[in-house]
């Protein structure tokens, strides 16, 4: 665990990892969800549209490790604000080997509530059935997760082989000040309804060098609430189709040294006011939305008016590492403000060649519904084209980069305002339009175009 407590020093705060947007049946708000002009949900779709299928073989009951340990419940009648646990740890338990399963619905298999601290090690934990009751209480508080700490328990997991089966049943869940810390372990989720590793309402997980796998929403995520979370090391790979990121965020998250892929969705999505912060990591993305006017990005930032994330700026930052988008834009900023900061990273576009998007979409007030960005590259080389409509907004900021690229080739729209500064590029592949310019002129590489400001010729 050394690992985790000099990364927690060198971010020098707590992390807040935040989960999908619901909707009122607690189903995440995925990029593809209809918002109507009241700002009002009216179809939402879950994370994944196509819910995997689970595996049917169950482990014998002579498997089932319950009531072997000190201070244990031997049935499934330890209780949470909702949901049971088939092995409730104790305060100051050590647990090594064995196998830990749950077959009941609302019921995980090993966790614990309270003032408890408590440790497991080389553990096989299987949530084999029994599907959630309620998809709200599954989403939002972790009930019918292979793994639960919620009340202040702290969990601390190692070397753990982890499987979820059941529908609306999460890998590993911190919830309501609870607190997991798991490495060097495998967390493989093939029910519908749920994520790989989560926290919810103020919980706290520590994660390192871990391998997830999950079929249905996003192997990192968080949910209503918010909470703490901190990765480092390991793969994370979603699996399902529509909205099922590799990562989404309703608060903030801090990913190091990482690869994160999704295999038929966006790679990252933020919604509110929520960050997602990455450090030397290897995303990809393969946006195969289908609701009609979708716009296909690998990293969408935006507000959802499912009530699950605050309104204010959401950020996404990444220093060094790399990103590919097989489909649509790198980033669609919409409905909300954006802040995105990129140093060192090697980002590798689509055939579209589209780099951002800031406009209105399928979300919020007609009218009043565009993007308002901030993009500041620092160190970094950017290519491909940008698209602000009339009713958004983006302040781009170069130092020590280069852009290679048109900015609302098509003609003036959005206000634009374009900062170079000395040690900067910006070489043209198009007319551009935007409505500020600061910087020396002298580094604009025209290639036979055209740059003009509120209509007027720059050079």
């Amino acid at each position: 665990m050394k690992s985790r407590v000099i990364l927690a020093l060198l971010i020098g705060s707590s992390i807040t990892l935040s989960a999908c947007g619901k909707t009122a049946k607690g189903n995440e708000v995925a990029a593809d969800e209809v918002v109507s002009a009241e700002s009002v949900v009216d179809a939402a779709e879950s994370e994944s549209t196509a819910v995997a299928e689970s595996d049917t073989a169950e482990s014998s009951t002579s498997s089932k490790k319950k009531g072997t340990h000190s201070g244990k419940k031997t049935d499934s009648s330890s209780e949470s604000s909702s949901g049971t646990l088939a092995y409730s740890l104790s305060d100051g338990e050590s647990i090594s080997g064995g196998t830990y399963d749950a077959e009941n619905e609302d019921e995980s298999a090993i966790g614990a509530g309270g003032t408890v601290s408590a440790s497991v090690s080389g553990a096989v934990i299987n949530k084999i059935s029994g599907d959630a009751t309620s998809p709200d209480s599954s989403s939002f508080e972790g009930v019918n997760a292979a793994v639960r700490a919620y009340d202040n328990a702290t969990v601390t997991l190692e070397d753990c082989t982890i499987t979820a089966e059941a529908d609306n049943a999460t890998g590993v869940f911190a919830y309501d000040g609870g607190t997991i810390n798991i490495s060097d372990s495998t967390v493989n989720v093939t029910g519908g309804g749920a994520g790989g590793i989560q926290v919810a309402g103020g919980g706290t997980l520590y994660a390192d060098n871990l391998t997830v796998t999950s079929a249905s929403k996003a192997a990192i995520r968080s949910d209503r609430g918010g909470g703490t979370m901190v990765v480092n090391g390991g793969t994370y790979t979603s699996t399902g189709t529509g909205g099922c990121p590799a990562i989404y965020s309703t608060a903030d998250i801090q990913v190091s040294d990482a690869t994160c892929i999704s295999e038929n969705s966006r790679a990252v999505i933020i919604e509110g006011k929520n960050s997602v912060t990455l450090e030397n990591c290897t995303l990809s993305g393969n946006d195969q939305s289908t609701k009609e006017g979708s716009i296909k990005a690998n990293v969408l930032l935006y507000q959802s008016a499912s009530g699950d994330a605050e309104d204010g700026t959401g950020v996404f930052t990444m220093n060094g590492g790399s990103m590919k988008s097989s489909i649509g834009a790198m980033f669609y900023c919409t409905n909300t403000s954006s802040v995105i900061s990129l140093s060192n990273a090697e980002l590798e576009l689509s055939d579209t060649g589209e780099f951002m998007i800031v406009s209105a979409g399928r979300w919020g007030n007609d009218g009043s519904n565009g993007g308002n960005c901030t993009l500041n590259a620092t160190d970094q080389k950017i290519e491909g084209t940008i698209t602000v409509d009339d009713i958004s907004s983006l302040e781009l900021n170069l130092e020590k980069s280069e852009y290679t690229g048109a900015i609302n080739s098509s003609g003036q729209a959005g206000n634009v305002s374009v900062t170079l500064a000395d040690d900067s590029t910006w070489e043209l592949t198009g007319d551009s339009y935007i409505s500020e310019f600061n910087g020396d002129t002298g580094n604009i590489v025209t290639n036979g175009f055209h740059v003009y400001v509120d209509g007027k010729e720059l050079v």
